[in-house]
């Protein structure tokens, strides 16, 4: 099959072989929060402040040793090279608050990586289901305790983020998200963004390493308890990234539903050096659902291979569904994102991008039509087995749930 395959892609003068060659060395960021549902290991026990997971399928992970057993047996059915993103909340052992985390509390993480073989850790501040969410605020607070709390924590985590980036000689992604916004209609938009910006100045003169550490922000349209404003905001982060030589992340759940990050990364890699990503599967709404290998995933896929930005774009995954088996939902989604980029390497983008400078519109729609039923499956089962797996993933997890999952009951 995979040899009819090739000879099919040749047509169209695509090579299969550097298209897998390709996607082997493209890394995906994958979150931690999917084994235990968002809660972390800091002691929250519960989800507050703007995130909700749904469900109760058995076997979520309760402690640090079984989110790792849970993450091995995930990763060893993912193909391609793989990082792991971690939560300041997933901190081991500490038994001080957000504000005075140090690297020693993640050395557990960094030690399991590293027997994994991941390429690097990328690490977000955790600022939800706290004490210090006063009011739905974090970083924009009219209460200045509260705010140098999130401040420090947020500093904290910059420097947990730069030994991240030490252990594994390899830069780590960090990604500032805060769940602040009001229920109802505000009387005053300005100046939560005006203290909001005044704690991000404070976080990033903290004198962190930029070739060290990415730093994003992440905005969003509206979030539970705050659907009449979001203080970060497209437009407020947009500006602020621009002016401050940092990234923009964008998450594909954070927008309008009409409104695509596919035609935004583009957008942003006219300007920027780095474009981070959150892929997730919003549902009429930001609900984080598995990431599967539809248009909107196909599409994000094209703009980064067709702008040859692979290195540039920074795909992290973030989703939670808590209503079936976690790992299958950890590995659909990773090999969504996989099959994703090895579609778009199948593609010729180059006749493509010729036959819109040409105006030949009808050759560009014909064309990109035949794309769809090429025998991309064929090339897919040859990646897998070239990464000594195969596409039946379902059975090693029914063995391991009932093995394992099941005793957690």
């Amino acid at each position: 099959m995979y040899k009819n395959a090739k000879q099919e892609y040749e047509k169209y003068g695509v090579d299969t072989e550097a298209a897998i060659a390709s996607l082997k060395d493209i890394p995906v960021s994958i979150h931690c929060w999917q084994g235990d549902d968002v809660v972390g290991l800091d002691g929250g026990g519960s989800l507050s402040g703007g995130i909700q997971t749904t469900g109760n399928y058995p076997g979520r992970a309760r402690n640090f040793e079984e989110l790792k057993a849970d993450i091995k047996k995930a990763f060893s059915l993912m193909p391609g090279k793989k990082r792991l993103n971690l939560h300041a909340s997933y901190a081991v052992g500490a038994n001080v608050d957000r504000d005075r985390y140090e690297p020693k509390h993640f050395a557990e993480w960094v030690k399991f990586a590293k027997e994994l073989g991941l390429q690097g850790i990328d690490f977000n501040p955790t600022m939800f289901s706290h004490k210090n969410v006063k009011d739905g605020l974090t970083l924009s607070s009219p209460d200045e305790n509260i705010r140098k709390f999130w401040i420090d924590h947020c500093i904290a985590c910059l420097h947990i983020a730069e030994y991240f980036a030490d252990e594994f000689k390899s830069p780590c992604a960090f990604n500032i998200w805060i769940p602040d916004g009001f229920k109802d209609v505000p009387a005053d938009r300005l100046t939560p963004r005006l203290r909001l910006k005044n704690s991000l100045d404070k976080i990033l003169s903290c004198g962190y390493d930029r070739s060290k550490v990415i730093v994003a922000v992440e905005s969003k349209v509206f979030g539970i308890g705050v659907e009449s404003y979001t203080v970060g905001s497209n437009e407020f982060y947009q500006n602020y990234a621009a002016k401050n030589n940092i990234c923009c992340l964008l998450d594909n759940g954070h927008y309008h539903p009409l409104e695509y990050v596919s035609d935004k990364i583009p957008a942003l890699l006219a300007f920027y050096d780095k474009v981070a990503l959150h892929v997730t599967r919003g549902v009429r709404w930001d609900s984080d659902h598995v990431v599967l290998f539809e248009d909107e995933l196909k599409e994000i896929a094209k703009e980064i291979v067709r702008n040859k930005a692979t290195d540039k774009v920074l795909i992290g995954l973030d989703y939670f569904d808590a209503s079936i088996n976690r790992l299958s939902a950890w590995v659909t989604g990773q090999r969504a994102m996989q099959k994703a980029l090895l579609y778009a390497l199948l593609i010729n983008q180059s006749e493509l991008k010729n036959l819109q400078d040409k105006a030949d519109f009808t050759a560009l729609m014909v064309r990109q039509e035949e794309y769809k039923t090429m025998p991309f499956g064929a090339v897919w089962k040859e990646y897998l087995k070239r990464e000594s797996l195969t596409e039946d993933y379902l059975t090693d997890i029914r063995f391991y749930e009932n093995k394992v999952l099941k005793e957690r009951i």
